[in-house]
């Protein structure tokens, strides 16, 4: 995966707590139980990332989960309606997501663990489907591994030695 380095503390971030799991690790006298948290963050402007946080508490969790998610922020490529600028499908692990770009008005399109990234991306309209796993953490993955493989028209153009209308038709 490919991340660009992006300097969090000018974005003005919103969060997204994705799951919430009880997780224990059995230990000689028993279980010590702990809590795990998904959580995404993103600027509604084409940065997103998602993190994993493991605490005693809840809310530190949620906490540890979004420093996490922040330093693994990946910008998004948008383009003029909002939406991505081609169709492709994000593998994590077994999970893959189906990114499909869609016209102004069709709005999102998507289940609750995609839902989430693309609405912190600023993805107005796209459609999606989860295709393979329904695990919540390696949906939320495959979805940033689709956005971070998107190109640009004008990156394909230069990688092709061609002009964006060639590209374009």
């Amino acid at each position: 995966m490919k991340h660009t380095i992006i300097d969090a503390s000018q974005l003005e971030l919103n969060d997204k707590v994705v799951a919430i799991k009880r997780v224990s690790k059995t230990v000689k006298g028993g279980r010590t139980m702990r809590f795990s948290a998904l959580v995404v963050v993103g600027d509604g402007n084409g940065h997103v990332g998602a993190g994993l946080g493991k605490a005693g508490e809840v809310p530190e969790a949620i906490r540890k989960g979004k420093e996490a998610a922040v330093k693994n922020m990946v910008t998004v490529p948008i383009d003029e309606n909002n939406s991505i600028p081609h169709d492709l499908i994000g593998k994590f692990g077994s999970a893959a997501v189906l990114l499909k770009r869609a016209p102004e008005g069709t709005g999102i399109i998507a289940g609750g663990p995609a839902r989430a990234v693309v609405e912190l991306a600023g993805i107005k309209n796209i459609r999606t489907k989860s295709l393979g796993s329904n695990n919540k953490t390696n949906v939320v993955l495959a979805t940033i591994e689709g956005l971070t493989q998107i190109k640009t028209p004008e990156e394909v153009a230069k990688l092709r030695g061609k002009s964006v209308e060639e590209i374009l038709g």
